[in-house]
């Protein structure tokens, strides 16, 4: 009669582990707050025709979706988290996010330069009014009397102070890079404003002159 075997018990536990758990579905990934895509814009268009969204289907996910989605998820008994995963594209009736990572829309270099901008014109104050000011660059390449890039807005003549000074060759630090990323995820706090102004630090009559659209700590937004 042969030997029997014998195995340790941490081997029969670590080959049971290997077994039982890799043998599970690759987590799914969710859709959240900095998402972009085809998918996005289609979570976006359902909650739009249902009533929970009336913001821009750009594909984009802002904070406004990201609050449909809350709103959504409350309504149906699903955890109000703001992240659309397989539980809530379900309901939706989207595909379910699954494998790879969703894209961050915007470009590196762009959420960069918009982070240093931010970082030389707005650190110290309050994380809205840090988004508010990387939102009026945004607003400006959307417009048609400015440029048409972040670098060219930034870098256009007298437009910004920090260019003047060098200040927008620090390094930002990580708020001013979350600003950034939150203004082009679609963030606006401004509420579309054209320019900003601290009214302490400018005697500028034309600036002061400018259509108020709302004040964030230090600084006014105006049209």
């Amino acid at each position: 009669m042969g030997k029997r075997l014998k195995i340790p018990l941490a081997i029969l536990l670590i080959l049971f582990a290997v077994l039982f758990y890799g043998c599970e579905a690759i987590p799914a990934v969710s859709y959240k707050l900095g998402s972009s895509g085809e998918a996005v814009r289609e979570i976006q268009q359902r909650l739009k025709d249902w009533g929970y969204y009336n913001g821009v289907v750009d594909g984009k996910y802002g904070e406004a979706t990201r609050a449909a989605v809350i709103w959504f998820q409350k309504k149906h008994g699903i955890t109000a988290d703001g992240i659309v995963g397989a539980q809530t594209a379900e309901k939706l009736g989207v595909a379910a996010p699954t494998g790879g990572s969703p894209s961050s829309s915007g470009n590196s270099n762009d959420v960069y330069l918009l982070a240093r901008l931010v970082y030389g014109e707005a650190r110290g104050e309050p994380y809205k009014g840090m988004v508010a000011v990387a939102a009026v660059v945004l607003n400006r390449v959307e417009s048609s009397k400015f440029p048409g890039s972040i670098a060219k807005v930034i870098y256009q003549s007298g437009a910004f102070s920090v260019v003047n000074d060098g200040q927008i060759n620090l390094a930002p630090n990580q708020q001013s890079l979350d600003a950034a990323r939150d203004a082009m995820n679609g963030w606006d706090p401004s509420g579309g404003a054209l320019f900003y102004y601290a009214p302490s630090k400018t005697s500028n009559q034309w600036i002061r002159s400018r259509e108020v659209i709302c004040t964030i700590a230090n600084h006014v937004f105006c049209k």
